[in-house]
């Protein structure tokens, strides 16, 4: 799959809607009792980027960006201001935000995750675009060095260690992430009369996997 490491301009998707989505199949037996399975393990985001156009500017900014996307072909990273920390989003994101695993003495690359949990329940949702330079580490909660004691891939999430942390020991990540996405669409239509009248373009986008 192709995909561009460029975001999707910050200032146009800060007034975006969207957020995750389940798919869910429910069979409901003649007793009136349900069954409910997923054949989804991940969720996956939905945007509208017309929501954020503020001015003929920003669909100019839109239509370049579609343009070079070629529409639905080439993905990219898109800021979701209402998630987009591995902490609170009031919060500066701490080397101890998030436990991505534990040390074998072996194993020296983890995978950066980002749990959200609500009593018992709890659901990790791998991160794979976080964003350059913002990314801390730390083992047993002792924090480390990037480019001295680990290196960080921004194009997959995949962080690696200099040295494997001993059996047992609790590597935690604190980082901002973006969401890999796509157009859901191959056509925008807008016109400045119908801009100026408050009639917004829907310009879909919808997260992909990668």
């Amino acid at each position: 799959m192709s995909f561009h490491e460029i975001r999707f301009p910050p200032k146009l998707s800060f007034g975006s809607v969207g957020g995750p989505e389940r798919r869910t199949e429910v069979v409901t037996l003649a007793s009136g009792h349900e069954e409910r399975n997923t054949p989804w393990a991940q969720s996956r985001r939905r945007y509208d980027a017309g929501v954020g156009l503020r001015s003929l500017d920003d669909i100019e900014a839109l239509v370049a960006f579609f343009e070079a996307r070629r529409g639905r072909l080439h993905g990219f990273r898109w800021k979701d201001w209402s998630d987009f920390k591995s902490c609170r989003p009031s919060r500066a994101p701490s080397a101890t935000d998030q436990l991505i695993g534990h040390g074998d003495g072996t194993r020296v690359t983890f995978q950066l995750v980002k749990c959200y949990r609500s009593g018992e329940a709890a659901y990790e949702r791998p991160i794979a675009k976080p964003v350059a330079g913002t990314v801390r580490l730390a083992v047993q909660g002792d924090a480390l060095r990037e480019g001295v004691d680990y290196e960080v891939d921004v194009t997959t999430g995949m962080v690696a260690l200099v040295r494997a942390p001993s059996e047992g020991m609790q590597i935690t990540a604190g980082f901002e992430f973006d969401v890999p996405v796509r157009f859901d669409t191959d056509a925008i239509q807008t016109g400045v009369a119908s801009f100026r009248a408050g009639d917004l373009p829907t310009v879909p986008v919808v997260e992909v996997r990668v």
